[in-house]
């Protein structure tokens, strides 16, 4: 395989961000939502592909395809192009928010080189705003934690709670000061990681994908926070993306280990998770 390829990773991730922004700006210029929330597939990722979602992923690809690197995308899943350099992203994540008009949703890309994250970039769609980083040169930037080492008292954001989860989502929220739910993960990430909120975490239903954790693992190391899975597996680079996590960014490794044993504790059994 070759690493070399045409352009700089933070070009390539630019060009992606701008491709998924305008895709998304005109796509909901000009169609109504009824007909973007239409589901027109399933994605590489197994689950329902909305006509938005198709839309801005098409787009990303014909944009990053002259760089010829790999892609690993939520809804088109691997495009293998013989590199060492794969783009990792999640064209429009927080679908959900975006067609019912709540502005919370974002373009989420990294650039992974050899199964490591190096380069990051997040798109807020409704505003413009980017965060970027460099893995090991972040530079002047808003990159941060919160510091704290303790659930009891902490801000944390949660995906919304299933009954799968309830039991560990319930004890957790009983712990925290306050609790968010924005239906954004790479933008709840940031948050852990700029210093907004204490943590996030899924309480154990093996939501997130490596689409969902790759950026997070580039600022969680410029901020020295931790991102980690709730039962302890390694959240490595893969292309098979019907791999799960419930992952978790925390401010330390102490608010990390809390989380993961309250959600390990309280989560009901699941093939493939390790035991505790």
């Amino acid at each position: 395989m070759s690493s070399r390829i045409a352009g700089s990773h933070g070009e390539i991730l630019a060009a992606a961000a701008d491709a998924a922004a305008a895709a998304f700006a005109g796509a909901r210029a000009s169609m109504a939502a009824s007909e973007l929330s239409r589901e027109v597939g399933i994605g590489g990722d197994g689950t329902p592909t909305s006509r938005l979602d198709e839309i801005v992923d098409a787009a990303v690809l014909a944009a990053a395809r002259p760089f010829g690197v790999n892609i690993l995308s939520e809804e088109a899943g691997w495009v293998d192009r013989g590199s060492a350099v794969t783009l990792v992203v999640d064209p429009v994540d927080g679908t959900a928010n975006a067609l019912a008009g709540v502005p919370l949703c974002t373009f989420s890309g990294a650039i992974v080189v050899d199964g490591t994250p190096v380069e990051a970039l997040t798109r807020w769609l409704d505003t413009g705003r980017d965060w970027a980083c460099r893995r090991g040169q972040p530079g002047p930037g808003p990159w941060r934690t919160t510091g704290r080492t303790s659930l009891d008292g902490a801000a944390v954001s949660l995906l919304r709670p299933q009954p799968a989860t309830w039991p560990a989502w319930q004890r957790i929220a009983e712990r925290s000061a306050r609790v968010r739910i924005l239906s954004c993960s790479t933008l709840e990430a940031i948050l852990a990681c700029t210093g907004a909120i204490d943590a996030f975490a899924d309480a154990g239903g093996d939501v997130h994908r490596y689409v969902d954790l790759a950026a997070a693992v580039v600022y969680a190391d410029a901020a020295g926070a931790v991102v980690a899975d709730a039962f302890g597996r390694p959240v490595d680079f893969g292309t098979d993306l019907t791999r799960r996590w419930s992952g978790i960014v925390a401010a330390t490794p102490g608010l990390a280990a809390e989380l993961q044993a309250v959600i390990a504790s309280h989560a009901a059994a699941s093939p493939g998770r390790p035991s505790r």
